[in-house]
Formats: structure tokens, sequence, C-alpha cells
């Protein structure tokens, strides 16, 4: 077997202003796992510093080193085989890196064994809604970019206690579909959420507020939520089937929003996404500005389980070279040559 990762740099031709980062460059990390000449990709793009329990780039190439690809190999030195998809996940730790590490992995070892069989994902993961498109802007500092992409069914706004200037409300008037106020666990008392749903909700439709407190504070989501007059959102506030059920159980959300990276690749997203659904919560796919490929992958996931708008729009760069290219079986695409021949290899394992 040989496993080779490589690490891409990109620059976001728009934008996006958080309350703890600017969303400016971007570190894409491929994977390629080719066993008896057959080979499978994945993707993952985390960020560039650990964040409110999400890893760094370089912890999560940490792990994909010292940790989980050794153990993949291992497998399939014991086994004479690539380990079926549907094991990586156990291959997880519990350092934070492990789940992005998992996730690329997985959608790798996916892609081959769909290779394989002749079949795609379309076959695994039959399309059963037209999701929607879910864009993101930001309301904070106008030296970021503002951009709706055409036909998104709501807008994620970047956002932080305190009240909205000038510019941002009337970028906000002019919006014919619904907001989500994501504060990226930036608020601290409730009176400033509050305070500024009911100024967003003077120029436009606010269906909910994303993550206004830190990932597991639970307690003071569940005192917000009655007092919302729209929907309260946790993102960082999901990583596991227990942490949907206990936002259930004290009633601390309507929505959630699932991160295949983030909750350890895509079998786990779509155990979660289920869970959710049963516990009558409305659920959208998240990302982490990811390319083309990683993206198409979870639009076939999103497809079959989820109506909810969510983030599977292409993420638009400044030197936007080809990034997919298509295939006849596995994810139906692979990242394109040019991009591979653009990245830096980061490790090769044979």
């Amino acid at each position: 077997m040989r496993v080779t990762l490589w690490r891409n740099e990109v620059r976001l031709a728009r934008v996006i202003g958080a309350s703890a980062q600017r969303h400016e460059h971007r570190s894409r990390l491929y994977l390629c796992v080719e066993h008896e000449g057959v080979a499978g990709y994945g993707e993952v793009s985390p960020q560039p510093f650990a964040l409110h329990g999400d890893p760094s780039v370089d912890e999560v190439v940490q792990e994909l080193v010292d940790v989980v690809v050794p153990r993949l190999i291992e497998m399939q030195e014991r086994e004479g085989e690539v380990a079926s998809w549907t094991r990586i996940a156990r291959i997880a730790g519990p350092r934070p890196a492990s789940a992005s590490a998992v996730a690329l992995v997985e959608m790798a070892v996916l892609d081959r064994e769909l290779r394989i069989t002749g079949t795609n994902a379309r076959d695994l993961w039959p399309r059963v809604y037209d999701t929607p498109v879910q864009t993101t802007v930001s309301a904070l500092g106008r030296g970021t970019s503002w951009r709706v992409d055409p036909g998104a069914a709501r807008v994620r706004v970047k956002c932080a206690p305190g009240a909205l200037d000038a510019l941002a409300l009337e970028r906000l008037g002019r919006l014919e579909t619904p907001v989500l106020l994501d504060f990226n666990c930036s608020a601290d008392d409730p009176e400033d959420v509050l305070s500024l749903v009911r100024q967003v909700a003077r120029v436009v439709h606010v269906d909910a507020v994303e993550q206004p407190f830190g990932p597991g504070n639970v307690i003071d989501h569940a005192l917000l939520a009655p007092r919302l007059d729209c929907g309260l959102s946790i993102d960082e506030g999901v990583r596991s089937i227990r942490d949907v059920e206990h936002l259930a159980q004290y009633r601390a959300a309507t929505m959630i929003c699932v991160k295949p990276a983030r909750v350890g690749g895509l079998a786990n997203a779509r155990t979660i996404i289920a869970r959710a659904l049963e516990l009558s919560l409305r659920v959208y796919l998240g990302g982490f500005f990811e390319s083309r490929y990683a993206r198409g992958v979870h639009r076939q996931l999103a497809e079959h389980s989820l109506a909810e708008a969510s983030d599977l729009g292409a993420v638009e760069l400044v030197d936007d070279r080809l990034e997919v290219v298509e295939a006849p079986h596995g994810f139906a695409l692979a990242p394109s040559a040019e991009i591979l021949a653009h990245s830096s290899v980061i490790a090769e394992w044979c």
C-alpha cells in the first residue's frame, strides 16, 4: 500500500471576518491511498490555528504522520487488504486533531473502495433532497468582502456582541433570504445576543442564532433558547451523538451544524444526522472552506440526508486553478493533477 499526503496553500477570494480570526488563507490537506493499482482521495481543510476545540492544520498533520496513517498501514499489513471505510472511524484517538485526520483517511479509503466495486457514492447514498446552499458573509469590519451566492437559501452572517454599524445593516437590509447570525462562541452575556438579534430583525428575517457561547456550554444555551424568537443552532459544540442528545435533552438547540471533519468523517456525520433528525432537530452540513472536491463529496451526503440549506457552494480563490476532474466511479470527482502538482508532499508511506 502506498499513501501520500499533500498540503496545498490557497488564498480565498472573499475574506470572511469572524469574531476571533479572519478567513483569508487556508491550508488544504489531500491524501491518496493506493493499493493494487487502485487509488482513492480524501481532503480536509483545517484551520490555521487551534480555536474553540478545533485543531490547527499542523496538529492534524502531526496526527496523521504519528498515529492515523501508521495504524491504517498496520491494519493492511495484518489483514492483507485495506480496511473497510466503515472501520476507519475506530482509529480515532482522544486528541482534537484525530477527528480531522481520521476523516481525511476515511474519505480516501471510501473513494478507493467505490472505485474497486465500479460504483459511486450515489449508489451508497441515493439522492433524496435537492439540498439548497447556504452562503457566508461577515458583518465584522469594512474590509471584508460581501457577496451572496446566487440561489442561496440562507446567509450565515459572522457577527459578535455589540451593535452593527450602518454599512452592515444596509447590506443586511438588501437581503431577501433568511440569515443565520454566527457568533462563533464570542458571547458571554445573553442580553448581548438578544440585543443584536432585535437590531438585525428590524431589517431582515433572522432564521437562527449560531453558537453564541462556547462549545460544551449547554446550560447558557438552554437558558437562552426560550427567550429567542428564532432558532438556536449549535456548531462548535457538535462533535458526537452524545453532544446532540445532551442538546436535545436540555432543549439547548433547535438546529445543529454537522461538519464531517469535526465529527470524525462521513460515517459519523451520517449517524449523527440521523439521530438529530430523530430528536426533531433541524440539521445542516457545515464546512471548513474545502475545495470543490470535498464539497462535492459533502453534497452527495447532504442530498441523501438533508433538506436544510448547507455549506455546499464553491469556495472562490484568488488563484482559481482547476480543482477537480471527473471520475467514472468513486465520488465521480478527483483532485486534479494541477492541484496536486502545486501542493507540497508532506509525507509518503510505501
